[in-house]
């Protein structure tokens, strides 16, 4: 009997998995046992090809060449990750194997990840689904226990190609043609660009605000204070200092009578559970984590922790197959620090599983982030994934909770001719929020008083006050934006309602951000974001539909389509081609009125201490010769790219080594051509040692002569 080949999306996942099927063998690149072979991607293992793939006339950018539309796009391997999709391409031909089994991330990166082996590897052998929320062991076997055919995401996968042929397309052609045509180095995108102006737009709105100065008037009384206001309570600005001031004279010292008295009571139901886009939102907001950091973490609790279930999720509900899990949950966080507050769950006689909590209709690929049935061992977390695992229990406790419910009073008061507004607020019933507790409650408590009751002013009070511009975008309210393609919604339930239209997904946007930070187009400042000058030239320049929230968003909701089998996938690629040409139109027409910073670099660089020939360059060009290699805010490049040289060093390509790639380092192998005895990782086993670095006849950083220590 044959074996079956499992491919998992990462080395730490697809070791967890050969534990659970037994597959314990090692060997290069995989583990095997006698039924499975259990092997690994180390992220994306293929990308779609460089225009010059294509045709040498795309290799120089020039503006002729425009629109680069190739009639079917081709994947090619990543270079650095080669040699592991060569481990898997021969046990994919091993005779061997008569199956697959596809266990990459269940999503729709994931399913792009393994198309693009499958594709590249010209395999013809059939292949199933595993489809798993949860990386416990538990969950493991019950996902293969219920393998679904690899033709049910065929739908998926036609998503996951648009989505990234798109951003191919517009990326490629879009940043070729403004670079062109402005002499600078421009970066646009599909996703990137709307996200951008929505920093720009707010700068802008920040920019062209004047403040204004306005007065209010306060009366205080025996046991609170009440707010002056005329015709509207919310109408309480006093335009001049002087009219505020013959109010609180006029009142001052003197009774007055209330002329209505209302109550009325509020609640405020609990908050659904987290998605992705939720969590990073409230991860920014508590402990001023960025999007990026909030994902890396919650992939940790889930991959390695084992401790919450697949974070890149856009559900914030649950499915009815899943309440007797809800049980066991509870009861295993109950051995935690919130062994209370779940014990006044557990002891209710049934669990207000409503709507906002099991809804299988607000499902697609995956459920809600809570955390998984395995016994928590709160001591093996860091602080950060604490914070964040800590975040997720409580939510996970607060939906079953009963509301929080409270009773405003509204007392209005007569005085001289004047009305003042007298609110106060009284807790009913904490509910949920008591797993919440206000660290400031500002609210007065008013004693008991009925219309027609005298009240006497004891003395009045005039504050000046300005108006405010509108905030800077931080990453929590930048995340609610592009969840909304642009508007800015609080409500839940409309929230939900906007979703498919949004900008990005939950899995890419903490990517879009740092994306925009490390091109330079914005910065971050504290919890703030904000664009910089290169950033807010680039709007200007873009046609409006390049930066159009809207547009974008309508195109995330037809991916969404597509997955769903409502939308033609080739419908969807023509809108994009004739997007694509329509931008590169647009390009042509350059407004004099833009001149991008040419010494952008140099400023930033003459704070650095390396050597100051970064201005010239830092060497001469490995590849062409004729250059100087230059640095920008990414990779480092030669000046002649314009004409056709690759050269593309990028500073992030020696990560997985545990190196960095920093400028001095390029100088020193530009004029050295080694450098030896360099400290390193073996990005598999995680073994340290020593080799030497070099730059290929490729342009490539690589290591040879590798040592273990």
């Amino acid at each position: 009997m044959g074996k079956i080949l499992v491919i998992a999306e990462k080395p730490s996942v697809g070791r967890d998995i050969a534990k659970v099927l037994g597959s314990t063998k090692k060997e290069e690149g995989c583990l095997v046992g006698d039924k499975y072979v259990v092997t690994w991607a180390i992220g994306h293992l293929g990308m779609l090809a460089p225009p010059e793939a294509y045709g040498p006339q795309y290799k120089a950018w020039r503006y002729e060449t425009l629109p680069i539309i190739p009639e079917s796009m081709k994947v090619i391997p990543v270079s650095k990750t080669k040699k592991q999709l060569t481990i898997i391409k021969k046990w994919m031909k091993d005779p061997s194997i008569v199956s697959l089994i596809c266990a990459t991330d269940s999503g729709r990166e994931g399913e792009l990840i393994f198309r693009y082996i499958y594709e590249m590897t010209h395999c013809k052998k059939p292949f199933q689904r595993l489809w798993i929320s949860s990386m416990t062991d538990t969950a493991i076997r019950e996902g293969f226990a219920k393998l679904r055919p690899g033709k049910e995401y065929d739908l998926l996968f036609a998503s996951a190609k648009c989505r990234a042929e798109a951003d191919w397309l517009v990326g490629m052609n879009g940043s070729r043609a403004f670079t062109i045509q402005y002499n600078t180095l421009l970066s646009v995108g599909r996703v990137q660009t709307p996200t951008l102006a929505l920093l720009v737009q707010r700068q802008k709105n920040i920019d062209d605000f004047v403040p204004e100065d306005y007065w209010e008037v306060y009366g205080v009384f025996p046991n609170f204070q009440g707010i002056w206001f005329e015709d509207h309570i919310k109408n309480t600005r006093i335009q001049t200092k002087e009219q505020a001031e013959t109010i609180a004279k006029k009142i001052h010292n003197q009774e007055g009578q209330i002329i209505d008295s209302k109550k009325e009571q509020k609640k405020q139901k609990p908050p659904l559970l987290y998605d992705l886009t939720e969590l990073q939102r409230e991860g920014n907001r508590k402990f001023g984590y960025s999007a990026k950091k909030v994902l890396s973490i919650a992939q940790t609790l889930y991959e390695k922790k084992k401790m919450i279930t697949y974070p890149r999720t856009d559900s914030r509900y649950l499915s009815h197959d899943m309440v007797p899990m809800i049980y066991k949950i509870l009861r295993q966080i109950q051995k935690g620090p919130y062994q209370k507050e779940v014990e006044k769950v557990l002891q209710l006689s049934q669990l207000p599983l409503t709507k906002r909590i099991i809804n299988d209709s607000k499902i697609t690929d995956h459920h809600a982030i809570i955390p998984t049935e395995i016994t928590p061992n709160w001591n093996a977390l860091t602080k950060d994934e604490r914070n964040i695992y800590e975040l997720i229990v409580l939510r996970f406790i607060a939906v079953f909770y009963p509301d929080y419910v409270y009773q405003i009073t509204r007392i209005i008061i007569h005085v001289v001719a004047e009305t003042l507004l007298v609110e106060g607020k009284e807790i009913l019933q904490w509910g949920w929020m008591s797993l919440y507790p206000p660290k400031n409650q500002e609210e007065q408590t008013l004693p008991p008083m009925k219309k027609g009751d005298r009240v006497k002013v004891l003395e009045s009070k005039v504050e000046q006050k300005q108006t405010q511009p509108p905030k800077l975008y931080t990453e929590a309210t930048l995340l609610s934006a592009m969840e909304n393609a642009g508007r800015l919604v609080d409500d839940e339930v409309l929230k939900e309602q906007l979703k498919e239209s949004g900008l990005g997904t939950p899995a890419t946007r903490a990517a879009i951000i740092e994306r925009l930070l490390q091109v330079g187009y914005i910065k971050r400042k504290g919890k703030s974001l904000f664009p910089t000058q290169k950033g807010m030239q680039l709007i200007e320049i873009v046609p409006p539909e390049l930066k159009s929230p809207e547009m974008t968003g309508k195109w995330e909701k037809a991916l969404t389509s597509i997955t769903k089998g409502t939308m033609n996938p080739e419908r969807f690629m023509e809108s994009i081609i004739r997007y694509v040409k329509y931008i590169v139109e647009q390009g042509k027409k350059k407004n004099p009125t833009i001149v991008f910073d040419s010494h952008q670099k140099q400023k930033r660089s003459k704070k650095r201490n390396y050597n100051k020939k970064t201005f010239s360059g830092l060497g001469n060009c490995p590849l062409c010769k004729k250059g100087t290699v230059l640095e920008n805010s990414k990779a480092f490049y030669c000046s002649q790219w314009k004409q056709g040289c690759s050269l593309t060093i990028w500073k992030n390509s020696l990560k997985s080594y545990g190196c960095s790639v920093t400028p001095a380092i390029i100088q020193q192998l530009l004029k050295e051509k080694t450098i030896e005895n360099v400290n390193m990782i073996l990005p598999q086993t995680k073994e340290k040692c020593t080799a030497t670095l070099y730059i290929s006849d490729k342009g490539m950083l690589e290591f040879k002569n590798v040592k273990r220590k």
